[in-house]
């Protein structure tokens, strides 16, 4: 079991899905839909819209890792080109369990998106559920699953350092190919991982 404490959620699990089956359940969505629609498109005819959160810059640092205003995790890179070492880590873990489907350095392939977009344009914590639950898509010209990686100890226990690492080359903050310099692994990402993989 791995030790991460992400627990496993369903959005779907939501009030608005639970009655699926039944026209009530329907409408409750669409209704909630359209007054979230109505209330944004009054919001921006007033010009109060609220500015997304900088998910990018680092506001703090903890036992190695960056994290932004908002306690997500990001990516550092010093002014010598000298990456974080849960950037360098993620590179490692990405290219073992991530590139065969969603190709080299986050790119996206035929079969997979490119996560280094998504990395930038998802919130932090869909991107979390998508991974530890997947996603499956079917359409009529759409059909792709993406498995639960939930129960894989190497992608859980380093999820924040896959997450950074495609932050960075959403904003070519690192470049294609092997980083060259990295920090030092800190004592407190050495033990977290050590207790993860236990």
């Amino acid at each position: 079991m791995v030790k991460n404490g992400l627990a496993q959620f369903d959005l779907r699990q939501s009030v608005f899905f639970k009655h699926k089956g039944n026209s009530m359940g329907k409408l409750g969505i669409l209704l909630a839909v359209s007054v979230f629609i109505g209330s944004g498109q009054a919001a921006f005819a007033a010009g109060t819209t609220e500015e997304k959160p900088d998910n990018i810059k680092a506001a703090y640092s903890e036992g190695g890792k960056y994290f932004t205003e908002d306690d997500v995790p990001t990516y550092n890179i010093a002014e010598d080109g000298k990456i974080d070492w849960p950037s360098y880590s993620g590179f490692r873990r990405y290219h073992s369990e991530c590139h065969v489907c969603h190709g080299p350095e986050g790119e996206g392939s035929s079969y997979a998106p490119a996560l280094k977009v998504s990395a930038i344009d998802m919130d932090y914590y869909d991107f979390v559920d998508i991974v530890v639950n997947g996603r499956e898509r079917v359409s009529a010209s759409v059909n792709s699953v993406m498995p639960s990686f939930g129960e894989n100890a190497n992608v859980m226990c380093y999820l924040d350092d896959i997450y950074v690492y495609l932050k960075a080359r959403g904003t070519d903050a690192i470049p294609r190919g092997r980083p060259r310099k990295k920090e030092p692994k800190s004592d407190a990402i050495r033990e977290a991982e050590n207790v993860c993989l236990e």
